[in-house]
């Protein structure tokens, strides 16, 4: 037996399923499966989306995000009986499909596998792909959570096989609850684990001065986009190269884009790029319209993890780069510079972003960050001309003036 409502946060009584808009823009599931008895037996609330590598009619690689979940379905999710454990199935979208099974063994319950089945056929999400047809990937996770605990992992989970990435966040499950009761007694991920374990530094030597890096080459150049409904909403083609001050150690890191991985979303006055890797927790990019016909990034958001193990985070939601007018892209060939604070620099090069207005997956016309260059250059070559006129109308009035001094003097 299934219900749902709309909430925020998980409820009691006789809620059964929500659906609600994440934070991170994407759609935050949450359900409480109640068996025959009307009691609790499964209980889950996470945040998903996928990325899936694929390839053109044109024999190019193409890579989608699908982070619009709803609306959804969750025809086939069950308790489990004795032949069978419990399972989550959802159904989205034109064909799409996840499901994860569990299973029991002794004092522990497992998060046995995870299987996602995507349409090639959807020609919303994929108009330009040379294979058609649903393709499933599978991988057996066998997670083991000890009974009657809830697992919990609110940092990003990363998935990978074949063409597919699958990326989960603020994950809250209980398989097999007991007496009807979902259990306030939490079981951590490692990732978490190691966010909330703060290990004393004890300073063995005097603090040196900060160091500086020795020069990074340049990053390679990655392409990014994300989709949501109504096909692709945003794009952004750009090498990154992060300057990072921490405990007067400074260091450089080039993002590699071959193993990160990007979500997002797209509203009418904000859009949202986020990247992700092994150490990389979040790398947020946001963009936001201003005065109804120009956009910018407004906001950087990073949190990642350090060589010695520690966390990195910075945010700044007060920025103003990369401004060009809606319906058009923004590039820049040469390095800049996004200063999100004194701590965290990020180097660009070869950039070029659209989050707004992507007309059939490609970009619009660009405005060129030469363009701001001129812009500039253009009140220094008047003021220089000016300077000049008023340089060569000084030297003309002080050599009439002697030549005038000298007639008085011939007499």
């Amino acid at each position: 037996m299934v219900c749902f409502r709309l909430a925020p946060v998980p409820g009691s009584g006789l809620l059964l399923l929500c659906l609600v808009l994440g934070a991170v823009s994407s759609y935050a599931l949450e359900l409480n499966l109640r068996d025959s008895e009307n009691a609790t037996c499964l209980y889950a609330k996470w945040q998903m989306n996928f990325t899936i590598r694929y390839e053109t009619t044109d024999k190019h690689n193409k890579t989608v995000t699908i982070s619009d979940l709803g609306p959804a379905t969750y025809s086939g999710s069950s308790c489990g009986d004795d032949q069978n454990g419990p399972k989550i199935a959802v159904q989205f979208g034109s064909g799409f499909s996840w499901i994860v099974n569990f299973t029991e063994e002794k004092s522990f319950y497992s998060i046995d596998s995870i299987s996602f089945s995507y349409n090639m056929n959807d020609n919303t999400t994929f108009p330009d792909a040379k294979e058609k047809g649903v393709f499933t990937v599978s991988d057996h996770v066998a997670f083991r959570v000890p009974l009657n605990d809830i697992f919990r992992c609110n940092s990003l989970l990363t998935l990978g096989k074949n063409d597919v990435v699958q990326h989960y966040w603020d994950v809250h499950v209980q398989a097999f609850v007991q007496n009807g009761t979902v259990s306030t007694k939490e079981f951590l991920c490692d990732k978490d684990k190691t966010l909330t374990t703060v290990l004393p530094i004890v300073p063995t030597t005097v603090p040196s001065p900060t160091t500086t890096p020795s020069p990074k080459e340049k990053p390679e150049v990655g392409s990014y986009s994300v989709v949501n409904s109504n096909g692709t909403c945003l794009l952004a083609t750009m090498g990154l190269q992060l300057n990072i001050t921490h405990d007067k150690v400074a260091s450089v890191i080039n993002i590699n884009p071959n193993t990160t991985n990007f979500t997002g979303s797209c509203h009418p006055q904000t859009a949202l790029l986020r990247l992700s890797s092994s150490s990389i927790k979040y790398l947020d990019f946001v963009f936001a319209v201003k005065n109804e016909n120009r956009f910018y990034l407004k906001e950087v958001n990073v949190s990642m993890y350090l060589v010695n193990g520690s966390v990195f985070s910075i945010a700044n939601n007060n920025l103003s780069y990369w401004d060009a007018p809606l319906g058009s892209s923004y590039m820049c060939n040469k390095e800049q510079t996004v200063s999100v604070s004194g701590a965290f620099q990020i180097n660009t090069f070869d950039l070029r972003v659209q989050p707004f207005n992507v007309m059939e997956g490609k970009y619009s016309t660009a405005q060129d960050c030469s363009a701001d260059d001129d812009n500039f250059l253009v009140p220094i070559a008047v003021g220089a001309a000016l300077a000049g006129v008023l340089i060569l109308v000084l030297l003309a009035y002080f050599i009439g003036l002697k030549r005038h001094h000298a007639g008085y003097e011939q007499f």
